[in-house]
């Protein structure tokens, strides 16, 4: 059995991220990975050293004004040494995010993070879930209940903390978690196999 490597570089402004990259972990361990939290905001030379021999990479951020934050796009340009030697080329990738508003263009911050993982020549792993809660029979605790495809997506009201990062939203970043994994798994034995 081959165990990918996942790393989720994040930046969690006030927890709610966490909360959600703990989610990831979860669903990667669950799924059979090794796994490195990352925290981009306090990266240290070891942490870039784990970056480079992950199999995946999951970016996450909360969205703010319309993008990642501003130490996750610190993080994003120093991660340019590693393009200009493609070090990420041909690791998986994926992204997740969360904001106050239910859209909150956090579509905008998931496509900030599949065009750092194109110019790194990373492939972008999709949530791969049908949208929920969009029907009569649907409800809030649906997975994937902000019906985003491209990541894990949350939203959490802005007066309240991150215990309050909604179960569903927890739910789906674990998902994602899993599929990483799984997804990892499938390169790695193809590559052995070649």
């Amino acid at each position: 059995m081959t165990t990918p490597v996942v790393s989720i570089a994040y930046h969690s402004g006030f927890g709610h991220t966490a909360v959600l990259a703990e989610a990831i972990r979860s669903g990667a361990v669950e799924a059979g990975a090794e796994v490195h939290l990352i925290k981009v905001d306090e990266i240290t030379d070891e942490q870039w050293a784990a970056l480079d021999g992950s199999d995946a990479i999951v970016f996450g951020s909360p969205t703010y004004m319309g993008t990642a934050s501003g130490a996750f796009h610190v993080f994003a340009e120093a991660s340019s040494k590693r393009w200009f030697g493609q070090d990420w080329k041909d690791k998986l990738a994926a992204g997740f995010t969360n904001s106050g508003s239910k859209s909150g263009d956090k579509l905008h911050t998931l496509q900030f993070f599949q065009i750092l993982a194109g110019q790194h020549g990373m492939h972008w792993v999709n949530l791969g879930l049908h949208p929920g809660w969009n029907n009569s029979e649907g409800s809030e605790h649906d997975l994937n209940r902000l019906g985003v495809f491209a990541g894990a997506a949350a939203q959490t009201n802005v007066d309240e903390g991150p215990d309050a990062v909604h179960k569903a939203d927890v739910a789906t970043a674990e998902h994602l978690g899993r599929r990483v994994t799984e997804t990892a798994r499938v390169f790695l034995q193809g590559r052995a196999a070649a």
